[in-house]
């Protein structure tokens, strides 16, 4: 190899932007002269990456959601594709994104069927379609698995795997300075209706009834919204007409402050839970689709929840409202005895940090590991790189 070690990285939303960024990390910490093209947010780009296109063009869950936007995400895919071919990289990085992500993989293994071909966040096979898995090993050589459980379902469908652990548990918490910010008189909910344009405008309105529920109740209830740039405005716009108009958090630090100084928390079902967790927040979960990619879900699952803390920690004190029972009657009761008994969620919260890795090694650093064991295993003595400084 004439250069550096070049990887091309794909991430389609924020927490895959999050997972990016922490891995771009790692790699410069054990090859400081690492280079990187492709797809991300804005903590990539912080890391150096040039991204091909905004990120958000790719941030779409959900069958029905993702009609209107075919043809574009598919010109998308093929410019992608092409891009990761003409890029000089010894390896494709994909994380998380699957309907986007694998499609370009398979039309660069296609091309090149050498390439080596990486997945970061191992698809929930254990959940709904075990068959993903299976489809997945035809395009992704190896893949890099969030959850403890996670990696016998890759390997047994013929791709190698490594348990990286989850990073949330090296997230930086609040400082006092910034939990202070947000401590005042009467509860604080925290509002947490997605990071998708599709999700925010579907599940706003449900989670504004429910704070005009709550208000009658706790006439001194504050509400924090942390979002992310993509839907900033429209979260702004949707909210402003709630009964109690939430301040809408962009802020690292002062998102940080907001979970940490929270009495509980209304979030939609995604990996917010685990952050909620690593803070000690009571949450309930609400969510809801069109009901045809509902239909179809409901069709396809194996598990009876779909909380991350309930699952990682073999228990179901998360209540969720999911589908037609995403309805204000029925959350905001489930907020109420919250706010009167947090304590019955803390033991299965720490538990879930627990056996995602905290105390151990850096996510990020693990996941860094994993990929350069991955590519240098696979390329030819001629082709490695020379050893680092």
């Amino acid at each position: 190899m004439s250069g550096p070690l070049r990887l091309f990285l794909i991430a389609g939303e924020p927490s895959g932007d999050r997972l990016g960024a922490a891995l771009m990390a790692g790699l410069r910490q054990l090859a400081p002269s690492v280079a990187f093209d492709g797809i991300g947010g804005p903590l990539m780009q912080a890391e150096g990456l040039t991204s091909l296109f905004p990120m958000e063009e790719l941030s779409v869950m959900g069958i029905a959601e993702v009609l209107p936007k075919y043809f574009h995400l598919k010109r998308r895919i093929r410019q992608a594709a092409a891009a990761v071919l003409a890029s000089g990289a010894e390896a494709l990085v994909t994380i998380d994104s699957p309907d986007f992500c694998l499609r370009v993989a398979a039309i660069v293994k296609a091309a090149r069927p050498d390439f080596r071909t990486i997945h970061y966040v191992a698809p929930s096979v254990w959940a709904w379609r075990p068959g993903r898995a299976v489809k997945m090993a035809r395009v992704i050589d190896h893949v890099l698995a969030l959850l403890p459980f996670e990696p016998p379902y890759m390997t047994v469908a013929g791709m190698t795997c490594d348990f990286v652990g989850h990073p949330v548990v090296s997230e930086p918490l609040a400082t006092e300075d910034e939990k202070a910010a947000f401590v005042g008189k009467g509860p604080l909910l925290l509002a947490l209706p997605g990071s998708r344009w599709s999700e925010v405008t579907r599940l706003a309105p449900i989670f504004g009834e429910v704070i005009a529920r709550l208000k009658t109740r706790h006439p001194d209830l504050r509400v924090a919204l942390p979002t992310v740039r993509g839907v900033a405005d429209l979260v702004q716009e949707l909210t402003a007409g709630w009964a109690v108009v939430p301040e809408i958090i962009q802020d690292p630090a002062a998102k940080r402050g907001a979970f940490a100084a929270a009495d509980v928390a209304l979030a939609a079902s995604g990996t917010v839970s685990l952050e909620l967790a690593a803070n000690g927040c009571p949450m309930v979960i609400a969510y809801d689709m069109h009901w045809f990619s509902w239909w179809l879900m409901q069709r396809a699952a194996l598990i009876d929840t779909v909380t991350l803390v309930n699952l990682v920690s073999d228990s179901r004190v998360v209540p969720e409202f999911l589908g037609p029972a995403c309805k204000p009657d029925a959350i905001a009761p489930a907020i109420e005895a919250l706010l009167a008994d947090p304590s019955v969620q803390r033991q299965a919260m720490a538990l879930t940090m627990e056996r995602l890795g905290k105390g151990g090694e850096a996510p990020g650093l693990r996941a860094a590991q994993s990929v350069l064991t991955s590519v240098l295993a696979a390329l030819p003595r001629s082709r490695l790189p020379a050893p680092e400084a």
